[in-house]
């Protein structure tokens, strides 16, 4: 790839590992994301209606494109079980080039 696209990590998290296991799904057969990594085992501590409260929830790390962020974006919310969900995008510094390539390539229409 002569111009590398910027790439993104989005972070978000689900109360269980079937909710979990669905976004990621949903994400991956809208093609929003290339690749979806789900966590078990971390624990949210945070500030909810005027309380501090404490969950187990499963982490997603989603692989995508800023190109897609907006997308991305706007779909998550809908199909997430929390009123207000988590999602963050870090952006990638550096990729190995074959990843970036496939990467790129999962996120744009339907590549099979």
């Amino acid at each position: 790839m002569s111009e590398s696209p910027a790439v993104l990590v989005a972070l978000s998290t689900a109360p269980d590992e079937a909710s979990a296991r669905r976004l990621a799904r949903e994400l991956l057969e809208a093609r929003l994301v290339a690749c979806a990594t789900l966590l078990p085992g971390a624990v949210s501590m945070y500030w909810w209606k005027g309380a501090i409260e404490e969950s187990a929830e499963w982490l997603l790390l989603l692989k995508t494109t800023a190109e897609r962020w907006p997308a991305l974006l706007e779909r998550l919310p809908g199909l997430h079980p929390y009123e207000v969900p988590e999602l963050l995008a870090l952006p990638v510094a550096a990729s190995l080039e074959p990843y970036l390539e496939w990467l790129v390539t999962q996120t744009q229409g339907d590549p099979r």
